[in-house]
């Protein structure tokens, strides 16, 4: 059976059997927070637990680093709608420790796209479009600077609101222990 034919399934029964009742919530965080966090496998539960915060608790928005990469950009976006739109009034960025994005190289990230059947010139042509990919498929080489940055992108934000407070953590994602790299209370 194929991955998507095994969810589908699955969601049949979850369906069917109510199981979605014991998740019902409203689209309000009831602890007013939205959490910026890494994409990694391993925080999917960790990092709710470790927090926690459970179903209705926060907004989560995920992505590679937890890296705020552009002020105008979809992450910033999402923050500002949790800010404004859903009730949340903080900020908790938070990388983790063994984040594979502190090990990209574009280089060789660029040859897996050719290996995956994209074209040489289809990667010349945004290079020669202005498209660095270099720069824009570039990690971190350290979790506290990239944790600090998305913090400054996010406070310095010249549409968030003066008093969120904004703060940085780092999680191990073995452990579940959180490091506070900005408190964003005493900014």
């Amino acid at each position: 059976m194929r991955l998507l034919d095994e969810i589908l399934e699955h969601n049949r029964k979850f369906v069917e059997k109510k199981e979605y009742e014991k998740y019902e919530t409203t689209k309000y965080p009831n602890k007013r927070l939205v959490i910026l966090s890494c994409m990694d496998t391993r925080l999917v539960e960790l990092l709710p637990q470790a927090m926690n915060v459970k179903n209705g608790d926060v907004k989560i928005v995920k992505t590679a680093g937890a890296i705020v990469s552009h002020p105008f950009g979809s992450i910033v976006r999402s923050v500002l709608v949790a800010l404004y739109e859903l009730g949340a009034d903080e900020v908790c960025v938070v990388g983790h420790y063994d984040c594979g994005m502190g090990s990209i190289q574009a280089g060789a990230m660029i040859e897996k796209m050719i290996e995956r059947g994209i074209p040489k010139e289809r990667i010349e042509m945004l290079k020669y479009s202005g498209v660095d990919l270099e720069r824009w498929l570039r990690g971190f080489s350290s979790v506290e600077e990239s944790v600090r940055h998305s913090v400054d992108m996010l406070k310095n934000h010249p549409l968030l609101p003066p008093n969120i407070p904004v703060h940085g953590l780092i999680i191990d994602p073995h452990t579940g222990k959180l490091d506070v790299v900005v408190n964003g209370y005493d900014s």
